[in-house]
């Protein structure tokens, strides 16, 4: 197990090189000046940046310093937002992010569960019917949607009590949470029912199954025991890179919901051609990502003891 992780470590440095570097080439391709922006920069401030940032010295020359400051966790000062670090953005608002996206993959991953081995065990029947379809709904329909839609649910129902039952738009509060993290998860629960579904329908055919029944197992004891906990375990496969998805991919939720998530501020970056704030993020976000997929690698091994590493 210990050279197993050691070597999947060493594959996600890698790939985060990978990233870091092909970031680095897609900012350099895109036309435009990075120290242009609505703000009138003077020469001598320029100069600075200029020199700070290597922006007057060739291409490769360049990558080398990105390089080794990012190595030393030092992602730069933006160059749109004055006085302010990338490394205090990612600080600052990947927080806010996390948290909505820890509570949409809560919900994700239990609504999937659950909606999953109901599908399975009504197969062909009127509640697998519905919520399939509602599945393909989910997966098909994009999430800036299910926002409007949830924002226009929650100002209707407001106006019919009188009261600010859920705020519409907002951060700070639980309440605040409830309807961003619910639309952020639809689109994973749909996905994860759908696998759970398969998983279960696969699982009833296996010789164990047949042999716990021949045994006089309960039908309940079966299906918790033997059915639920082995059909889980791809739903556990996806789950690593799904909650890195989830907690880094909520860019268009955050904006119609006001929440001052980190996603937010890299789609501002973006629109300004902030450099530095793009790749930090960039980098942030992938590393992230590559965590998390290492991580359930490791937990499936232990959830699953048929499972040898070599």
């Amino acid at each position: 197990m210990l050279a197993y992780t050691l070597k999947r470590l060493l594959a996600g440095v890698i790939t985060v090189w990978f990233i870091a570097t092909a970031t680095f080439m897609a900012m350099h391709m895109v036309p435009g000046d990075p120290l242009m922006n609505d703000k009138a920069v003077s020469a001598e401030i320029r100069k600075n940046l200029e020199v700070k940032y290597g922006l007057d010295k060739p291409v490769v020359e360049q990558y080398f310093i990105f390089m080794g400051n990012m190595l030393q966790g030092d992602f730069g000062i933006s160059f749109t937002q004055q006085n302010r670090r990338v490394n205090d953005i990612i600080r600052d608002h990947f927080p806010v992010s996390a948290t909505l996206g820890l509570l949409a993959i809560f919900f994700a991953a239990t609504g999937g569960v659950i909606w999953g081995a109901l599908t399975a065990i009504y197969r062909n029947r009127l509640p697998d019917i519905i919520i399939m379809f509602l599945v393909i709904l989910g997966i098909s329909v994009p999430s800036f949607v299910f926002a409007a839609l949830g924002q226009l649910m929650l100002v209707n129902i407001n106006s019919l009590l009188g009261f600010s039952l859920i705020p519409v738009a907002g951060w700070g509060t639980f309440s605040h949470m409830l309807m961003p993290s619910m639309v952020l998860g639809l689109g994973t629960m749909a996905l994860l029912t759908r696998l759970m579904r398969s998983s279960m329908l696969e699982i009833v055919n296996e010789d164990y199954i047949k042999t716990a029944k021949a045994k006089g197992l309960s039908p309940m004891r079966i299906f918790f025991k033997h059915q639920l906990r082995n059909a889980i375990l791809p739903v556990i496969t996806i789950l690593g890179p799904s909650i890195a998805a989830i907690t880094t991919g909520g860019f268009v939720v955050e904006l119609v919901f006001a929440i001052p998530g980190l996603g937010r501020y890299f789609v501002q970056a973006v629109q300004q051609l902030d450099y530095t704030v793009i790749m930090g993020t960039t980098v942030f976000f992938g590393a992230f990502l590559v965590l998390m997929v290492i991580l359930v690698d490791i937990i499936y091994g232990f959830v699953d003891p048929r499972v040898r590493l070599q």
